[in-house]
C-alpha cells in the first residue's frame, strides 16, 4: 500500500463493497507501517478507515468524506496532536481517541480537556483500540438518542441532542464532549454530592484512566463556562472531602 503526506489512504475496497462498512475512521498518523496495520485491522470488524499523515491530510480528508471516529497521533510533523483536537473539537463533536509513544500524565490530562474523548499509549493492542472505539462510538450514539432533547437551569439551556449550552443572554457555549456529559450528569443528579469516581465514569467512561486531578481540572473548566465563582461558586459546589454537588436553584 503506498501512501504520500497529502493524501488520504484508505483500505482497499470495491465501490459495493461499501455499503458494508459498519463506521468509518480517520488515522492520523506519521507512522506508515503502524497505519497500515491498524488500516487492515479495523477492517475485521467492519470499520472502514482511511489513514493520512499529517494535519494538512486530515482536513483535506474531512472535507472530501465523513467519519464517525477520529483517531489522533499527538506526535506528528508540523502541527501536533494537541493543536490538532482543539481545532477538532471547535469545529465539529466528532469522537476523538489520541494516541501517543509519551505516557506523561499531563499530556493525557490536557488532551481530554481539549475534548478527545479518549487516549492510548503507544504500544497497545490493536484490538483493544477496537474495543475503545467502539465503546466511544456506543456512548455517543446513546448521547444523541436521549429522550430529553432541552435541560434548562437559571435560565440556561443544555440542548442534549445539538448538544449545545446556551447561556441567559442567548450566547451559545462551547462545551468539548467530557464537558458536556458532566454536565448533563449534575443536571440528571442535582443536589446530590457525585464524587470523583462518579464523575470520571460518567464524562469518560470507564475506558479512561483516573487521575487525581483530571476531574478537578474538568471542573474547573466547567465553571469558567458557567461563570461559575471558583472562590465561592453556586452552582457547581465543593463537598470538601466528597465530591461535588450540582445546586441550581431552578432546574426543568
Amino acid at each position: 500500500m503506498q501512501t504520500t503526506p497529502d493524501s488520504p489512504t484508505a483500505t482497499a475496497t470495491a465501490p459495493s463493497e461499501e455499503r458494508r462498512w459498519n463506521t468509518r475512521a480517520l488515522i492520523v498518523d506519521d507512522d506508515i507501517p503502524i497505519r497500515e496495520l491498524l488500516c487492515d485491522y479495523l477492517a475485521r470488524f467492519n470499520i472502514h478507515s482511511t489513514g493520512v499523515t499529517d494535519g494538512n491530510a486530515m482536513r483535506l480528508a474531512l472535507t472530501e468524506d465523513t467519519y464517525d471516529v477520529v483517531v489522533l497521533d499527538l506526535m506528528l510533523p508540523g502541527e501536533d496532536g494537541l493543536s490538532l483536537c482543539r481545532w477538532l473539537r471547535s469545529t465539529s463533536d466528532i469522537p476523538i481517541l489520541m494516541l501517543t509513544a509519551r505516557c506523561e500524565p499531563t499530556d493525557r490530562i490536557i488532551g481530554l480537556e481539549l475534548g478527545a474523548d479518549d487516549y492510548m499509549a503507544k504500544p497497545f493492542e490493536p484490538r483493544e483500540l477496537v474495543a475503545r472505539i467502539q465503546t466511544i462510538l456506543r456512548r455517543v450514539r446513546d448521547d444523541r438518542t436521549e429522550e430529553r432533547t432541552t435541560l434548562r437551569f437559571d435560565n440556561w439551556r443544555l440542548n442534549s441532542v445539538l448538544r449545545q449550552l446556551t447561556a441567559p443572554d442567548g450566547l451559545v457555549v462551547p462545551l468539548s464532549n467530557a464537558e458536556f456529559r458532566l454536565l448533563r450528569v449534575f443536571l440528571e443528579r442535582p443536589r446530590r454530592v457525585l464524587n470523583r469516581e462518579q464523575l470520571l465514569d460518567a464524562a469518560r467512561g470507564r475506558s479512561i484512566e483516573a487521575f487525581d486531578r483530571s476531574i478537578d481540572l474538568l471542573v474547573s473548566r466547567l465553571r469558567q463556562k458557567l461563570g461559575d465563582d471558583p472562590k465561592s461558586p453556586q452552582l457547581i459546589k465543593t463537598v470538601r472531602g466528597e465530591g461535588y454537588m450540582f445546586d441550581a436553584r431552578e432546574i426543568g
